[in-house]
């Protein structure tokens, strides 16, 4: 679950981290009171009017706006609140922008960056700096992989001091900076943990021309399957900047990801709906979306599925991959034609069964009536709804 900036950033300060002094806009009525307070709290008339959505890139999409006077404020807001954002990580439909916040400048001298994620391969969070600070880490590690400095954390101990002195010098920092800094990794180490994090990320770290560090961004994704116990941060949740098709199918426990391509597909498995988005991609068109109905399969999720890929307007046909061990294709079968009958179906339909109940559930999809195109193979499933989109 992702959280805004102005949400990270208020969980950075109850950890003690240095953020810089901020308000925060939720309507265009409450500009001018969120201006006022600005005007007394900050110390500097360079301020910073950031959109508050969950994407990346939003400075190269004009939703980071730097302005030195009330008037520029006031106006960069409204250009900005309750409009949508495209930027690189979102489609072409953008985010909504709900919340603004209106940021006091900092006076910066160097940008660094500062991350940590969990390492499956050494079954550890590792902390990741950079001197690189401000840019998109994959950048830097295509292109200066040696400038990515890494440190892994104890599930013991936790961040050591030690580990921090070493991040510390190898980023060049001085003495006083060091103890700042020291003193700041082991905050993230504690947030990371207690907060059940899958990604604490702080870009750009800044250096300023008082030697201070300032968390000058703030990103905090916490892992879905530990919120159950993270009712604070579970309460934080923005469901606007979530995909509407992907929280319906949440509540559905279903594994669905949208996609732009034109094919729906809905398949029992990981490994075989990447097979089945690949043999689609081989045959010459793309996946509208990604769909795992799981070994658990009943009619009403299977119905649940089919209308979750339906109401995708990009979706031309529908391809249907079951391989029945656990889950039943008669069950699933079923699921099919319940939710074609509820939901006005103008693509075309094609269906591959194989497994347990299999004939059985092709019986049901012959005697159903409905346009639905039954196969045996899964190269016989995709070459067939190909050609249908094509037609």
């Amino acid at each position: 679950m992702n959280l805004h900036e102005y949400q990270a950033k208020q969980i950075f300060k109850d950890y003690g981290l240095p953020v810089p002094k901020s308000v925060l806009v939720t309507s265009p009525e409450k500009i001018e009171t969120a201006l006022n307070d600005a005007e007394k709290t900050f110390t500097s008339k360079n301020w910073v009017i950031k959109a508050q959505v969950h994407a990346g890139g939003r400075g190269k999409a004009g939703g980071i706006v730097r302005v030195s006077s009330r008037k520029e404020a006031g106006e960069a807001i409204m250009r900005l609140i309750g409009k949508r954002l495209v930027t690189y990580q979102t489609n072409t439909i953008g985010q909504p922008i709900h919340q603004v916040l209106l940021e006091e400048a900092s006076s910066i001298a160097r940008e660094l960056y500062l991350g940590a994620v969990i390492d499956r391969a050494c079954q550890r969070i590792v902390f990741l700096a950079s001197s690189f600070g401000g840019v998109e880490i994959e950048e830097v590690a295509a292109k200066h992989p040696d400038k990515i400095f890494k440190v892994k954390l104890c599930p013991m101990l936790g961040i050591m001091p030690y580990q921090g002195r070493q991040l510390a010098f190898k980023l060049g920092f001085s003495n006083k900076l060091v103890t700042q800094f020291v003193e700041l990794l082991a905050q993230c180490g504690k947030l990371f943990v207690e907060s059940d994090l899958s990604l604490l990320e702080i870009n750009p770290l800044v250096v300023t021309t008082d030697l201070s560090l300032v968390c000058l961004d703030a990103k905090i994704v916490v892992d879905d399957n530990a919120l159950y116990r993270q009712k604070k941060l579970a309460a934080l949740r923005d469901l606007t900047q979530e995909d509407e098709r992907e929280r319906k199918a949440k509540e559905w426990d279903l594994n669905y990801i949208s996609l732009d391509g034109e094919i729906g597909c809905m398949v029992n498995g990981a490994g075989l709906a990447m097979a089945t988005m690949d043999l689609i991609q081989l045959q010459g068109a793309s996946p509208a979306n990604f769909l795992d109905v799981g070994g658990g399969a009943t009619r009403e999720r299977v119905a649940a599925a089919f209308k979750i890929i339906l109401s995708d307007p990009k979706v031309k046909a529908v391809l249907v991959n079951i391989f029945g061990g656990i889950v039943r294709c008669d069950v699933v079968a079923d699921g099919i034609v319940s939710a074609i009958k509820d939901v006005e179906v103008k693509v075309p339909v094609v269906v591959r069964l194989e497994g347990t109940h299999a004939e059985e559930g092709a019986k049901l999809l012959t005697q159903s009536g409905l346009h639905i195109t039954p196969t045996r193979t899964l190269a016989e499933a995709a070459s067939r709804v190909v050609n249908l989109v094509k037609k």
